[in-house]
């Protein structure tokens, strides 16, 4: 029994077709430390073990990122789009919106920090779509595996259901309508071609980038980071990965 469970875990973290020798010892390796080890892992313990670390990182980017000020003044700040830089250059200099960057920036964050608020029950749906194949190869994988994988499955769906969130706080803000005027103001003056770009996309893109910034930065503390395994099946999983 112990000999299929082997090489079924083997074959599992040997699911692309072609890797180098090395690659083969290090595969070999992690897949016998895990099924052999001291403290080998059973199939929960390695499922589980990912997705509490995924969860952690869930929690403390949605309660980080939700707060006032979370995107704003985070390295994650969502900025004008680029396409709008133009628009924002010429309108400034229009009576009353003076101040037409900064307010721009504001608003956008503003939207940004209240969908983040709703983004946990999006992400805890597709945390639980993991499975033991899924983890195994997530735990032999690179520092943001569990991340990207959590990206890869979920991205689309996320963006979809962020976007009427992100939609109604612009709106909530005021800022799809603040923007409208921008647009105006910038179509009225002379010489210009007439523009629409919309901040919906812009909005929505970059703040679910700053969100997986911060969970594959949660992650990559818990793999190497011994201290932030704060529970037992976290030091149990990810112990059995340390060098």
């Amino acid at each position: 029994m112990k000999y299929i469970k082997y090489l079924s875990i083997l074959f599992v973290l040997t699911f692309s077709t072609s890797v180098s020798h090395a690659q083969f010892g290090d595969i070999l390796k992690k897949a016998k430390k895990v099924v052999k080890g001291e403290n080998p892992l059973s199939k929960d313990e390695v499922a589980n073990g990912l997705k509490e670390a995924l969860d952690q990182g869930i929690e403390e980017a949605v309660d980080k990122l939700s707060e006032e000020d979370g995107y704003l003044k985070s390295r994650y700040k969502v900025e004008i789009p680029s396409e709008a830089k133009k628009i924002v250059s010429k309108v400034k200099l229009v009576p009353g919106f003076e101040n037409v960057e900064k307010d721009l920036i504001m608003k956008m964050n503003r939207a940004a920090e209240s969908a983040a608020k709703k983004a946990t029950p999006i992400f805890v749906d597709a945390v639980k779509s993991i499975t033991f194949d899924d983890a195994m190869n997530i735990l032999g994988g690179e520092k943001d595996a569990a991340t990207i994988y959590l990206k890869d499955k979920s991205y689309d769906n996320l963006y979809s259901a962020f976007m009427p969130v992100i939609q109604s706080a612009l709106d909530e803000v005021n800022a799809r309508e603040y923007w409208r005027s921008v647009v105006t103001a910038y179509n009225n003056l002379p010489f210009v071609k007439d523009v629409n770009p919309e901040l919906d996309d812009h909005v929505n893109s970059k703040a679910l980038v700053g969100m997986f910034s911060l969970i594959a930065k949660k992650e990559e503390g818990i793999r190497e980071n011994v201290d932030q395994r704060n529970t037992d099946l976290l030091k149990k999983v990810f112990g059995s990965q340390d060098k």
